[in-house]
């Protein structure tokens, strides 16, 4: 199954996939803000980006967000009220791909950074163009999961030529600092 997907479907399908986690979601991208997202199929109410990837580590899943640029505030402020614990930011400076793939058997990958504008969840007049597609193919799932695994765990910092420029490679949340966030069996 490939879904292209344009504009605001990003947003009401990106929420549903995210909601429907059941062990493992990673997700990539290069700005990170909290996003409103919609519960369900017809919701009219949203909830934060942050407080649905708090929500499924409070169940297990485990949740990993791997970005580029610093949080929006108000991200950073959830993110202390929260205090999501069993969520797992690292930030590398390098980071652009845009992706979530849920259980290792779902992934979107396209254009949209998490982010209000990027997923459409402003109006239809200060959104952006996006597109991308929702894909159940292994094939392209895997290879994505390897890809971000070896930013996740450090080795492409052996050979960023980049590296002297990163204030602090692989940055987490002090709070998460020191904390074991390995597979999950």
């Amino acid at each position: 199954m490939v879904q292209l997907l344009l504009n605001y479907e990003l947003h009401r399908v990106l929420g549903l996939a995210i909601a429907s986690t059941r062990h493992r979601i990673f997700i990539s991208t290069a700005d990170l803000k909290n996003v409103q997202l919609p519960m369900a199929a017809r919701a009219a109410r949203c909830r934060s980006l942050l407080s649905m990837l708090d929500d499924l580590a409070k169940r297990g899943v485990e949740v990993r967000v791997l970005h580029s640029g610093i949080p929006s505030g108000p991200f950073l402020q959830e993110l202390k009220r929260c205090r999501a614990d069993g969520v797992a930011i690292r930030r590398c400076p390098r980071v652009h791909a845009k992706a979530v793939i849920i259980d290792g058997r779902q992934m979107y990958i396209g254009s949209a950074n998490l982010t209000g504008a990027g997923l459409g969840a402003k109006s239809p007049r200060r959104r952006n163009f996006e597109s991308g597609i929702l894909t159940e193919d292994l094939s392209l799932i895997d290879p994505m999961i390897e890809m971000l695994e070896s930013v996740w765990d450090g080795t492409q910092c052996e050979q960023c030529g980049r590296k002297k420029f990163c204030p602090l490679p692989l940055e987490e949340p002090a709070h998460m600092r020191n904390v074991e966030f390995g597979m999950r069996n």
